[in-house]
């Protein structure tokens, strides 16, 4: 049973991802049709910020407690209640942060005065983010993957309805209360994961005062400090980029209105079409964190390259098929799901290059789970400074948004071959040892 318990938990999460990922995509599809080219623009200049934001709220601590309640060696009600109050405290300082610099972030840096209110509604929202992820991380450390997909399919469902009735209201009002809307609404999303998480929970919990006391922080930090440091270092090169592209193109003569639609065409249509294989290998990557972190700690090395093997396998079974229909068939592709064709020479060349991704979703999650987040971090460091300069150097090609295209491009390919290496290479030496 327990060896089939790999499988079994990656089933549940594919099945889930599938169900969650269509949501998503109807929620997308939603947002675009009703916000528009230039609103769907405004709101992806605005996510690098919000992505960078929730690690640094995140503190990795989600990984870390997924980690240890795996390797069964911490009391898991002691490792939930030392997070806690880490994540809450980063919270609180970010929205005091936040309510002093938003103004300057949205005129000075984003070049769009109308991005001022989502930011502030950010700070908001990332507390409950927070809640719910260190909740969800003890579920996965467990390997019970039922109450993840039952969470993320209710809270979408709700996000939708909930968008679905709003994002028209606050159109009334201007494009910028819709976008700070559409961040606001996931408070209730979240909300509905804490309680669903908070139900499955075991009925009986005897709390006592050592349970209490922040005894595993030391522990926990050790895990998550690294693989925030390899979060961060992606987030802050992810909130850069529309940074170096608005003041790069903006100089040489492209208009605001031209950056703001080209970026919501590539990261509102082509980004989401080719990261929907994505939940195959994120559902499989999920399963694959408690797995590997038990057998390399047992110090079962055969074992645990068996199972990153198989779970790179299993993340190319759906990227192949799909990625050939996105190469093939682009114009279909975009038409089908957003009803436009914008985008298409984009989707052409950057789908071939998502199959790499695909399988670097599982191996970051293994270096996290073999305790290697600090090679990641370097890999992280190396990505993010080869794809700031690359996208630095390209726009000033006067290519428009290919400099982009370019840079996201190399930084796949770099990556997926650096982790590749450090994941086989610490196997190998393991296992001849």
């Amino acid at each position: 049973m327990k060896k089939n318990k790999f499988i079994k938990s990656t089933i549940i999460l594919i099945i889930g991802g599938f169900i969650t990922k269509l949501l998503g995509m109807v929620i997308k599809v939603t947002m675009t049709r009703l916000l528009g080219t230039e609103g769907i623009g405004l709101y992806m200049m605005i996510i690098p910020t919000f992505s960078l934001l929730i690690a640094f709220a995140q503190l990795g601590l989600p990984v870390a407690i997924s980690k240890l309640v795996a390797e069964d060696s911490k009391n898991n009600k002691n490792l939930i209640f030392s997070s806690i109050p880490i994540t809450l405290s980063i919270n609180i300082l970010i929205i005091f942060v936040l309510l002093f610099s938003s103004r300057y972030i949205s005129n000075n840096l984003l070049h769009d005065s109308r991005l001022y209110y989502a930011l502030i509604s950010m700070g908001f929202v990332l507390p409950f983010i927070s809640i719910s992820s260190i909740l969800r991380g003890y579920f996965f450390g467990k390997q019970r993957m039922l109450p993840h997909v039952i969470s993320n399919i209710v809270e979408d469902v709700v996000r939708l309805i909930i968008l679905t009735l709003g994002i028209p209201i606050f159109l009334l009002k201007g494009i910028e209360f819709a976008v700070a809307f559409i961040i606001l609404s996931i408070i209730i999303s979240e909300l509905t994961s804490i309680f669903i998480f908070i139900f499955f929970l075991p009925k009986k919990i005897n709390l006592t005062k050592d349970d209490l006391k922040p005894h595993n922080i030391p522990d926990i930090l050790r895990i998550s400090l690294p693989t925030t440091g390899s979060r961060l270092i992606g987030n802050i090169g992810y909130f850069l980029e529309p940074i170096i592209l608005t003041s790069v193109l903006l100089s040489l003569g492209y208009s605001n209105s031209f950056v703001i639609s080209e970026y919501g065409i590539i990261n509102g249509y082509v980004m989401p079409l080719l990261l929907l294989p994505s939940f195959f290998a994120s559902a499989v990557s999920q399963a694959l964190i408690p797995v590997v972190s038990k057998s390399y700690s047992s110090k079962n090395y055969k074992h645990t390259k068996e199972k990153i093997i198989q779970a790179m396998l299993i993340s190319l079974i759906i990227g192949i098929p799909i990625t050939l229909f996105f190469c093939f068939a682009p114009e279909l592709s975009l038409k089908l799901i957003y009803n436009t064709t914008e985008g298409v020479e984009y989707l052409k060349v950057l789908a071939p290059l998502f199959l790499l991704l695909y399988i670097q979703t599982p191996l970051v999650s293994s270096l996290q789970a073999m305790g290697k987040a600090k090679s990641a971090l370097y890999t992280t460091l190396i990505s993010v400074l080869l794809r700031t300069l690359t996208l630095f150097l390209f726009s000033y090609l006067k290519i428009g948004l290919w400099g982009l295209i370019i840079s996201i491009s190399l930084n796949i390919i770099f990556v997926t071959i650096s982790d590749f290496n450090i994941v086989f290479k610490t196997l190998k030496i393991k296992i001849k040892n």
